[in-house]
């Protein structure tokens, strides 16, 4: 009885509960390690291995163990554009190289997989736990590295902070449309923790939670300002607290739901947007493979080390092949489409793929080589699992079901064998079967292979000009691979199997390729029109069709991408377009960013255009020694070239020299913010009294000289009729400089017509000489002497050179030192001659 005493509040069933929670709440830590051990063993079976898909009929699925074949990934402290106007796969591989420098001059720190929680990556310090974004184009290694530190996590290498990892894919959590908590969600998948889960709430911070590819999830995720505080239905605070699964997802990142834990959730680029307003403490995003690693795949992937080099060799001299490989899908893709190739001993080059459409075609062409004849009607399966792929690109799903299939009138069953097992991959996952793809860009292929095998085509202009409208890029590739299909190197090897496609639809294609060709190039005023401009160009180098082409750009006047960031690969793709012209007026690429690596792509072509504007491009002395090449072409067409502010130095001089004493057709040089300094531009002005020299203008300005060049300039211009204009501003020449060059202005022979010497640190010591030598040149019409140390002691001398020069037509003089009164007088003299400006 005593053992009731001091029970007054507590009925006898209340009693015996509580004790047994007290015995049960004992042995709770006891249980604990022995639930994460089998946990541990559990996750480790689970990613211990890596299944790889090949198209051999005797060998159609690879096992390898992961830590072999897993290749590591560079993962960078930051994300790119959180919108994107462009496909993602471009859209990242355009600037991969670019990002990548970043990380290599330290500009952009790299993450390896077992700092993603360190707190020196934070962006933003949240009170309770962690969340790490990790972005990553389709194909590029997040569901990887995900099973790499899940693998990592279970043998005790990585995160040993975090007792227990619960591990969920996002189409995983698509099958459950009913309200569920997160105690049930974890027991569906890892049945055996029991009722040890109400212990592991009290140390949040031991938990980490990882949501695989948020970007395949049906459900919506709002993060926006409005949904902060809502109530108890949108916001789970309680594990045991039923909602929908978006709510526990969103309560878990926003730390509303287990304060302390930690939650990695990895998405494609297209999805960051989501994200934003999310409680995010680290962004990273997976740049993917460097060059090196690159070669390390190809060696990995073939055991014939022969075989690999000759897959990386075609793969590095052709920039359309090589554009994508930083991602390691697209890599095995080459892998499988290049090595039948190059593996055979009596290979015909010419017919090894060129194109990225080329490519695709032999990867579906050798995935039907492989399975014979035995395939029934494989055209009609593949022309219903496009019209399925083409409803994905559509809608931007990738993650198809069972149902799905039929609705095309796909059994699921054929994908258990056969041909289609290697074109659309089932996932056995734990709650429900889905297909892929094995990768995006053979959905899209598919999608566009389907357009040329239905008997009863629709109007596929109609289709093509709605596809090509959406702003978002997301029909960007399916239209390259359209247009190269109607290209016959792309289409006969899967007439083999296929049958001919319908000439209905090629010509229809060719058609909407012309119009929309010939619409664009009149048409690039903004960011956007250049942009599409270059698509169009894309699409017509994937046709491989020179009578389109030429149809289409061979009286082209201009092609102006000014502004426009552009890889190697465009230039590869613009110098193919040009190859094919017999002459474009203007090429503007000024702030194009193309370095000498772009410019080598143009190297061949440049010497067709007139007009050449390089402005603002990086192109250092590598550059100019692959534009001497194009100038010294015999049919050199270039009559205007602007090479301003591209780090340029002296050591580029004599190349240029050399290229100008044979050149005929340059007339305007623009050298202007470089570093060529007094020994290069001596250089310059030697080679212009070469009679075979026609230039005209020469741009000067911000060079790094001094008045020691100038008296090889003055030799110069008392021999050399043809140069008229010249721009010297922006330099340190000095009175002493302006002197020597005033004995030259003085000589008949000297036809200069417009002279800049702004910024030249001129004082009132030179304006003597300078009106003595102007007044009786009888050429120069305009004087640029703005920006220098002038006063008012100069006036007199100035007055005169205006009054004697009968030429002259305008002068300017602002930003000197004049007082209210000298200026007055100045600007004055304009009464004393009709058309003549001052300008103080």
């Amino acid at each position: 009885m005593e053992i009731f005493s001091g029970m007054q509040h507590c009925t006898l069933k209340n009693y015996f509960y509580n004790n047994a929670t007290n015995i049960e709440n004992h042995f709770l830590p006891v249980l604990i390690p022995g639930a994460q051990q089998k946990h541990k063993e559990m996750l480790r079976v689970q990613t211990e291995t890596l299944r790889v898909n090949t198209v051999q009929i005797k060998e159609k699925v690879k096992i390898f163990q992961l830590v072999d074949r897993y290749a590591d990934l560079t993962v960078i402290s930051t994300v790119r554009d959180r919108i994107l106007v462009e496909h993602e796969l471009l859209a990242r591989g355009r600037d991969h190289e670019e990002w990548r420098q970043k990380c290599l001059w330290r500009g952009l720190e790299k993450i390896q997989t077992n700092q993603l929680f360190q707190s020196r990556f934070s962006q933003t310090n949240f009170s309770s736990g962690s969340t790490v974004a990790v972005s990553g184009v389709p194909g590029i290694g997040k569901t990887t590295m995900i099973q790499k530190i899940v693998y990592d996590w279970a043998i005790g290498k990585i995160y040993q902070q975090f007792q227990f990892v619960f591990y969920f894919k996002f189409r995983d959590l698509n099958t459950i449309n009913c309200r569920i908590n997160l105690k049930n969600l974890i027991l569906d998948q890892y049945p055996y923790f029991g009722n040890i889960l109400g212990n592991l709430w009290k140390k949040p911070e031991s938990l980490l939670f990882i949501f695989d590819s948020l970007d395949e999830f049906k459900g919506r995720i709002d993060f926006s300002d409005d949904r902060r505080n809502t109530g108890p239905q949108f916001t789970c605070t309680d594990p045991e607290c039923w909602c929908e699964v978006s709510d526990i997802v969103y309560s878990l990142i926003q730390h509303k739901l287990l304060p302390g834990c930690s939650v990695l959730v990895t998405t494609r680029p297209t999805e960051l947007c989501l994200l934003e307003k999310a409680e995010i403490t680290v962004w990273a995003e997976i740049l993917g493979f460097a060059d090196d690693d690159r070669r390390e795949y190809f060696n990995k992937f073939f055991e014939d080390r022969t075989v690999a080099a000759a897959v990386y060799k075609h793969v590095k001299e052709n920039e359309i092949l090589y554009t994508m490989t930083y991602n390691p899908s697209y890599c095995w893709i080459l892998c499988q489409s290049l090595g039948p190739f190059l593996s055979q001993s009596d290979r015909k080059e010419q017919r090894v793929p060129k194109t990225i459409t080329q490519l695709y075609s032999y990867y579906i062409y050798n995935i039907l080589k492989h399975h014979g004849r035995k395939i029934e009607n494989p055209r009609d399966v593949i022309l219903k699992l496009g019209e399925m792929a083409f409803k994905g690109v559509s809608e931007k799903n990738i993650v198809f079901r069972n149902g799905e299939l039929i609705q095309y009138s796909l059994q699921p069953s054929q994908f258990l064998s056969g041909f289609l097992m290697e074109l659309l991959e089932r996932d056995d996952s734990v709650q429900t079967v889905v297909y892929t793809f094995p990768h995006l860009t053979i959905q899209e292929f598919v999608a566009a292979l389907a357009q040329f095998l239905t008997p009863n085509p629709r109007d596929i202009q109609k289709l093509l000009s709605g596809a090509h409208s959406k702003a978002d890029g997301r029909y960007e590739i399916f239209l390259r691979f359209v247009a190269g299909l109607s290209s016959p190197q792309a289409a006969w090897p899967l007439e083999e199997f296929l049958g001919p496609f319908l000439h209905q639809t090629t010509c229809q294609v060719i058609d909407w390729l012309k119009g929309i060709g010939e619409g664009q190039i009149r048409n690039t005023g903004s960011k956007t029109d250049k942009r599409d401009l270059l698509n169009r160009l894309q699409y017509l180098f994937e046709s491989q069709n020179k009578a389109l082409v030429r149809s289409i750009v061979g009286s082209m006047k201009t092609l102006a991408f000014s502004g426009l960031h552009l890889t190697p690969v465009d230039c590869f793709v613009v110098s193919h377009v040009i190859g094919l012209c017999d002459t474009v007026k203007l090429l503007d690429l000024e702030n194009c960013y193309i370095q000498p690596e772009g410019l080598q792509r143009l190297g061949p072509v440049l010497y067709k255009c007139r007009e050449l504007r390089l402005r603002n491009n990086d192109l250092q002395d590598q550059g100019m020694k692959l534009l001497s090449e194009a100038l010294r072409n015999p049919d050199c067409q270039i009559e205007k070239l602007q090479l301003n502010d591209n780090s340029l130095s002296d050591s580029c001089a004599q190349d240029l020299a050399s290229a100008l004493g044979t050149n005929q057709s340059l007339m305007s040089l623009n050298l202007g913010e470089n570093k060529l300094k007094d020994l290069g531009v001596k250089r310059l002005f030697v080679v212009l009294r070469n009679v075979n020299c026609k230039l005209q203008e020469l741009v000067l300005l911000g060079n790094h000289l001094t008045h020691s060049c100038i008296e090889e300039l003055a030799c110069t211009l008392s021999t050399v009729q043809s140069l008229t204009v010249l721009n010297l501003g922006n330099n340190k020449l000095g009175d002493t400089g302006v002197k020597l060059l005033s004995v030259a202005l003085s000589n008949p022979a000297c036809k200069i017509v417009n002279l800049s010497l702004w910024g030249t640190s001129l004082s009132d010591s030179c304006t003597k000489d300078l009106a003595s030598a102007l007044s009786t040149n009888q050429s120069l019409t305009i004087l640029k002497l703005g920006t220098n140390l002038f006063t008012d002691q100069s006036v007199p001398a100035i007055s005169r050179l205006i009054l004697d020069c009968k030429s002259l037509e305008r002068i300017e003089l602002w930003e000197n030192q004049f007082t209210p009164t000298g200026k007055r007088h100045l600007e004055s003299l304009q009464e004393s001659r009709h058309r003549l400006k001052v300008i103080v």
